[in-house]
């Protein structure tokens, strides 16, 4: 049982779970005629929901995992040996459940067409006062407005529709939505690596339909083949929206965050040379050996060694993709001597791949073009996309992506997805067949890792996609966003992608040097500003100095690096925003993140460039009242004083910052 249990008030409540265990049972029934299904589709243009009723039914029975209790549910159709069945798990110490719908043929011929198979079809219901409100965020376009929160009202006929972006989760949309009807609600997670939708449309009364699923779907099943929905998740929740988000934090890291070699991610420290040497274009063993030693000279303790793009036989271009082998001609004895020098001072290292795309003149492009997709309409500047769906492609990948690892004495895998799939989809199914070569691709994505994984127990895998466009709760039950935006190094924007992302993903990262303004790539002496570190500052945070530099301010360097390490930790914990989420100049914007049941957490203010306000003041969450707080700026631990948890909470946590723009990181500690 959760440790929160404990201290009632932060996890959900009791009256919370019991109440959506009743609804989810009123959904799953085990008897077949009062089955109401929260999922639908259509075969040969009638309801599943209309004909279920007349095929045979199993209620395989339950099972019990781990805080979970599971459920199986199959049909089959006598006629056409459609076999239809539904995998739901109800968690028992919180208010969420899951399911997948899955559907095989089992029969010797193809079966009916099936359409608009929505993996979420239900209609939600107001009370009398109140009204519905979607909570949402944006995804990562690799802009400005990277994971902003959004709020969109859904008043009488109004209609909402979501969705991924040329076949990437989360190009457009986060797939992580929470309707909110005025102390009630309910929070939808589509888990789909490629191209979803959800559609909310409400009717002139109390109701709201919701319906989400893979965006097209019009197929029929050859004999023996397979087909999925998305995974969808739903937390009902009652009281504050926040509290549900939090809950939501909080069954993320319990049950979601990937756990290599059976131990919870701990928030990391990295650094690479990428930005000095346009990833590893111009990299050599001997750079990469120099910039490893130079941080453990000047004291700094990273965890992991990261070598991006472009260490592969390439036409000039990082993005010249498909030759995986390392380079012998920059790399003669490859990656292992920079992989055994890092690990020689304690150092794990991580390599970057992008398996899926295939560019003009590599090996795959010239030997296997049978195995790449084409599609007249797709921008083929980045090159094709592979077949990934097809087994030979898949088991090809998965061998060669494993022999690189072993070879280079890799432990960590990133891996990017810098193309566009849903063009090459499409165009590679016939009318009848839509959607049939996504949901396979998505298949092998997601068995690709399951893979890697079952051979490298301990292999933390980084979800990269042009930055965080691939990151749905399939990916991130397997990975962590280690770079969550390729709009990188502007303060205010991280602000707000921090802001943003943190309502939903408990774990998250990015990349410093500790000074805005600077380009994706450069080198030389960089100043160091405390407002550009914390405005970067992450669970996972990756330091890109030009470690050449013996002149950058290294005493500050470390000085804000064991700031975050002190509360590093409280990045798990619940989250609070303390401000609107400003995109002004002239504005404060602070957020909390607390542990209560341990009694600490930690703020973050920032008094952007044209703020007037040198003093805000902040009412914190979490805090014992009756208790005592040790409260001190993070990066000055020798300057701590002693709060109220009372005036903490009532009148709250006063910052002042005077320097324009200005940051202050500021910890608290309950007294024992």
């Amino acid at each position: 049982m959760s440790a929160y249990w404990e201290y009632p008030g932060y996890g959900p409540t009791n009256d919370e779970v019991v109440n959506h265990q009743d609804l989810i049972f009123g959904w799953f029934r085990r008897k077949q005629r009062k089955l109401k299904l929260p999922f639908d589709l259509l075969i040969d243009g009638v309801s599943f929901r209309e004909v279920q009723a007349s095929w045979t039914f199993c209620n395989v029975g339950d099972r019990f995992i781990e805080g979970a209790r599971q459920y199986l549910l199959a049909w089959s159709d006598p006629e056409t040996k459609l076999a239809v069945w539904s995998t739901v798990t109800l968690y028992e110490n919180y208010p969420t459940v899951e399911w997948t719908v899955h559907l095989r043929n089992e029969g010797d011929s193809d079966t009916p067409l099936i359409e608009n198979l929505y993996g979420l079809d239900l209609v939600f219901k107001r009370e009398e006062t109140g009204e519905f409100l979607l909570r949402h965020n944006v995804g990562s376009p690799g802009n400005e407005t990277d994971y902003r929160p959004l709020l969109t009202p859904l008043g009488p006929g109004a209609r909402a529709a979501l969705g991924g972006e040329g076949g990437r989760a989360s190009s457009k949309d986060m797939p992580y939505l929470n309707l909110d009807w005025g102390g009630r609600g309910v929070i939808c997670a589509v888990g789909w690596p490629g191209q979803w939708k959800a559609d909310f449309k409400r009717n002139n009364r109390l109701k709201c339909r919701v319906r989400a699923g893979q965006e097209r779907t019009r197929f029929r099943l050859h004999p023996g083949e397979y087909f999925r929905s998305p995974l969808i998740v739903l937390q009902s929740w009652e009281g504050d929206w926040i509290h549900a988000q939090n809950v939501w934090r909080r069954w993320m890291v319990e049950f979601n965050l990937p756990k290599p070699g059976g131990q919870p991610v701990k928030p990391l420290l990295l650094a690479g040379a990428n930005r000095a040497f346009e990833e590893m274009m111009n990299a050599t063993v001997e750079n990469q050996i120099q910039f490893i030693d130079r941080y453990v000279e000047e004291g700094i303790n990273i965890d992991a060694w990261w070598m991006d793009a472009g260490w592969y036989p390439n036409q000039g271009r990082w993005g010249d993709v498909g030759t995986w082998e390392v380079d012998r001609k920059r790399f003669p004895d490859g990656l292992r001597p920079i992989s055994d020098h890092a690990h020689a001072n304690g150092i794990k290292t991580m390599l970057w791949f992008e398996p899926e795309r295939v560019a003009p003149g590599s090996w795959l492009a010239s030997n296997k073009p049978e195995w790449v997709l084409d599609s007249p309409t797709a921008d083929l500047s980045w090159g094709r996309l592979l077949n990934l769906g097809e087994l030979e492609v898949l088991d090809w990948v998965t061998e060669r992506v494993d022999s690189i690892l072993q070879s280079e004495g890799i432990d960590w895998y990133r891996q990017d997805h810098n193309i566009p799939p849903l063009d090459f989809w499409r165009t590679a199914d016939a009318e009848d067949r839509q959607g049939i070569a996504e949901n396979r691709h998505v298949f092998a994505y997601l068995a690709l890792w399951d893979e890697l994984q079952r051979r490298h127990p301990g292999m933390l895998i980084d979800s990269c996609a042009s930055g965080g466009r691939r990151n749905d709760l399939k990916t991130m039950r397997r990975a962590v966003p280690l770079w969550r935006s390729d709009y990188a190094f502007v303060p205010d924007a991280h602000q707000q992608q921090t802001y943003g992302i943190a309502m939903w993903l408990p774990f998250f990262g990015t990349g410093t040097v500790a000074c805005e303004g600077v380009p994706y790539y450069g080198s030389g002496h960089t100043e160091v500003q405390g407002y550009a570190f914390w405005s970067n500052c992450a669970p996972s945070l990756v330091c890109m100095f030009d470690m050449r530099e013996k002149g950058l301010d290294y005493d500050a360097i470390r000085r804000l690096i064991s700031a975050r390490a002190e509360i590093a930790d409280d990045f798990l914990g619940d989250y609070y925003p303390l401000t609107p989420c400003h995109e002004g100049p002239d504005e404060w914007i602070a957020w909390e993140f607390v542990r209560p049941e341990l009694g600490r957490g930690f703020v973050t203010a920032f008094r952007r460039p044209e703020c007037a306000d040198e003093k805000r003041s902040f009412p914190l969450h979490g805090i014992d009242k009756d208790a005592d707080y040790t409260v001190w700026n993070a990066e000055y631990p020798d300057r701590k004083r002693q709060v109220s948890g009372r005036e903490l909470a009532e009148n709250g946590l006063v910052i002042g910052i005077k320097t324009l723009p200005g940051a202050e990181t500021v910890a608290f500690r309950k007294v024992e």
